[in-house]
C-alpha cells in the first residue's frame, strides 16, 4: 500500500473517531451500569428500534455464550424496548432521539461507547436479528474463542451473514417472544455467493443469498454486503467505517488467509426474515432513515407486495455450525 494511500487512512480514522466523540451528546444515558464491568468482561455492543420481541431471546443466547456485559443504544423505540432493557441487570442503556441516518447508522454512537468503555475488551458488534456463530460454538463459550485469538494475537474475527428465512410465506408463522427464530427462519442459500476484494480497505465484499435473488434479480451488485467484522479486541484507537463491515486500522480487515490456507471464521445468522419483517420494512421506508436513500428498503417494498416465499429447491436446512463448515461458509481454521 502506497505511502499517500496510508496517510489518507490515517486521517480518515481520526476524522471518524472525531466525529463520534462528538455524536456523545444526542447519547443519553437511561441506566449506566459499566461501573460492573471487569476487567476481563466480553462485551456486547448493539444499537436498535422496536425489537421488543426479540430482545428475551437475544439476551438470552448472548448470555449463554458467554457475554458479559451489554451496551445497547436504543433509537426512539415506542414498542417497549427501553423499558424492558433498562430492567436488566446485565444491560447499560443509552437512547438517542437524533437522526440514525445522520449517525452514519448508528456507527457513529458505538464507536463512542466502544472508544469509551470497550477499551482493551473483546467486543462483539451485533443487531437484535444476528446470532453469532463461531467453531465449537455448540461446547465451548466465546471467552474459548477469545483466549485462543489472544494467544494467537488475533486482534479481529470474520464472520458472513447467512440470511436465515421460512419454508413458504414469510407471515404464515407468527413468532412469539422468546422463542428461537430459528425454529422459524432454518433455512439459508449454501451457495449462490460472490466474493471480491476491497482494494482500499483490504476486507473481503460479499454479497448474494436470498435478498439478492429474490430482491435485487437484476441489480446483484445494489445487494447488501454479507461481510462482517463482528468481533475485535477493541483498543480505543479503532474506528468501524461501514457498518462492522470495515474498520481502521486497515490490518483489522485482514480476516482471511492471502496466501492459500484458511483463517478461523464464523457466522451471523441473520433472522430478518419473520413475520414482523413486513410491518418493519413499511416502517424504515417511511422514516428513510437507512443508506442510500433507504434503496434496500424500497426493494424489499416492490418485493414483498407478493408475500414471496423464499425457499427455493437449493435452500439448505440448518443443522449446526459444523454443516456450514463443511459447505464453506466458515471455517476453525488451525483452531483445534
Amino acid at each position: 500500500m502506497g505511502i499517500w494511500r496510508s496517510y489518507r487512512l490515517r486521517l480518515a480514522r481520526k476524522r471518524w473517531r472525531i466525529r463520534a466523540f462528538r455524536k456523545r451528546r444526542e447519547l443519553s444515558a437511561v441506566t449506566n451500569r459499566t461501573n460492573l464491568i471487569r476487567r476481563t468482561d466480553i462485551l456486547l455492543f448493539s444499537t436498535l428500534r422496536n425489537e421488543r420481541i426479540r430482545l428475551p431471546y437475544f439476551l438470552r443466547y448472548y448470555r449463554d455464550q458467554g457475554i458479559n456485559h451489554f451496551l445497547i443504544v436504543d433509537n426512539g423505540s415506542d414498542d417497549g424496548s427501553r423499558e424492558y432493557l433498562a430492567e436488566q441487570p446485565d444491560v447499560s442503556l443509552w437512547t438517542a432521539e437524533a437522526g440514525y441516518k445522520r449517525a452514519r447508522f448508528g456507527v457513529d454512537w458505538l464507536n463512542w461507547l466502544q472508544m469509551r468503555y470497550g477499551h482493551r475488551h473483546w467486543t462483539l458488534v451485533v443487531d437484535p436479528d444476528e446470532f453469532f456463530v463461531y467453531p465449537f460454538c455448540d461446547t465451548r463459550s466465546i471467552r474459548a474463542l477469545t483466549d485462543w485469538l489472544d494467544a494467537s494475537s488475533i486482534r479481529s474475527f470474520g464472520a458472513m451473514l447467512l440470511d436465515m428465512y421460512p419454508k413458504g410465506e414469510i407471515d404464515a408463522q407468527p413468532y412469539r417472544e422468546g422463542q428461537d427464530p430459528m425454529e422459524i427462519a432454518c433455512w439459508f442459500d449454501s451457495g449462490n455467493y460472490t466474493i471480491k476484494r476491497n482494494a482500499t480497505f483490504g476486507n473481503l465484499w460479499i454479497q448474494g443469498g436470498p435478498r439478492a435473488r429474490m430482491f435485487f434479480p437484476d441489480r446483484p451488485e445494489r445487494a447488501p454486503a454479507l461481510n462482517k467484522i463482528p468481533l475485535v479486541k477493541w483498543h480505543r484507537d479503532y474506528t468501524y467505517v461501514s457498518s462492522t463491515h470495515m474498520l481502521l486500522p486497515r490490518g483489522l480487515n485482514l480476516v482471511y488467509d492471502e496466501w492459500g490456507g484458511e483463517k478461523a471464521s464464523g457466522c451471523l445468522l441473520h433472522a430478518k426474515f419473520l413475520h414482523t419483517f413486513v410491518e418493519k420494512s413499511a416502517e424504515e421506508l417511511t422514516r428513510r432513515q437507512h443508506y442510500a436513500n433507504s434503496h434496500e428498503y424500497r426493494a424489499y417494498d416492490a418485493g414483498l407486495k407478493d408475500n414471496p416465499d423464499l425457499w427455493c429447491k437449493w435452500s439448505e436446512k440448518y443443522i449446526n455450525w459444523r454443516q456450514l463448515e463443511i459447505l464453506g461458509l466458515m471455517s476453525k481454521g488451525n483452531w483445534a
